[in-house]
């Protein structure tokens, strides 16, 4: 793993902006995997002030996202397709057909789940894919205890991650239990993979990705495994990780 360590949740926000905009420069067709939630919000709006100002296009990009809740229709507020709409593609040039999210409010969730892997293969796979990391080791909503070989599929959501979403919701009760998610393995099949992490509260989470054992138990922990994984962390997510040093 390649770590690229900064000061501050804006200084993350702003390499991992240019980050992406370098691997869209060398290919304007690339397929991002892109992530929701507070992490990536900052990264986004550095891509949309680069495409206002230096007018990066995206018309032959394609997105796909790694997750979203059931039961919720694509104009709900709390949505992740409204939330990618809101954050970043409303602002930029990319066709909406072009981006895709999983269909929370499908009819049958386990044949969307199974549209949804076809589809990403049918992408030709994803090029980059933007992760955060959940205190518990969540990534996507992989809760602790999914399989490495899992593919898209439905996620019972651990009271841990429903209470850190429930501050987007107007109360706990209102976050949904369960969720569609990109599988690990679907996950580890990008063939790169860029690694959000910020703050104090995701401290432990960082050593245990670095320097524990790759198990089910801490789903980030696979990415050990990864060829090709760059971390953009900043000092409070990477002040454990100094300590150990020391």
């Amino acid at each position: 793993m390649n770590i690229i360590r900064v000061e501050n949740y804006e200084e993350m926000s702003k390499e991992a902006a240019g980050y992406i905009l370098k691997k869209l420069r060398e290919n304007p067709r690339i397929t991002l995997g892109l992530a929701t939630g507070g992490t990536p919000t900052g990264t986004y709006q550095h891509l949309i002030e680069d495409h206002l100002k230096n007018g990066t296009s995206y018309k032959d990009v394609s997105t796909v996202n790694l997750d979203e809740y059931i039961g919720l229709n694509p104009d709900h507020p709390n949505s992740y397709r409204f939330y990618m709409n809101d954050a970043l593609f409303n602002h930029i040039d990319i066709p909406l057909e072009q981006t895709y999210v999983p269909q929370g409010n499908a009819v049958d969730c386990q044949e969307e789940c199974e549209r949804y892997e076809k589809l990403i293969k049918n992408l030709g796979g994803i090029d980059l894919q933007l992760l955060g990391i959940g205190s518990n080791g969540h990534i996507g909503f992989n809760e602790p205890g999914t399989e490495f070989g899992s593919r898209t599929h439905i996620i019972d959501l651990e009271p841990s991650t429903r209470e850190a979403n429930a501050r987007f919701f107007a109360s706990l009760e209102e976050v949904p239990e369960k969720a569609i998610t990109m599988g690990i393995a679907s996950i580890m099949k990008s063939r790169e993979i860029l690694l959000l992490i910020s703050g104090a509260s995701k401290k432990e989470a960082m050593v245990q990705l670095l320097h524990g054992e790759v198990t089910e138990k801490f789903p980030a922990s696979i990415l050990q495994l990864h060829p090709n994984v760059t971390i953009i962390a900043d000092e409070e997510a990477l002040g454990l990780e100094a300590d150990s040093r020391d």
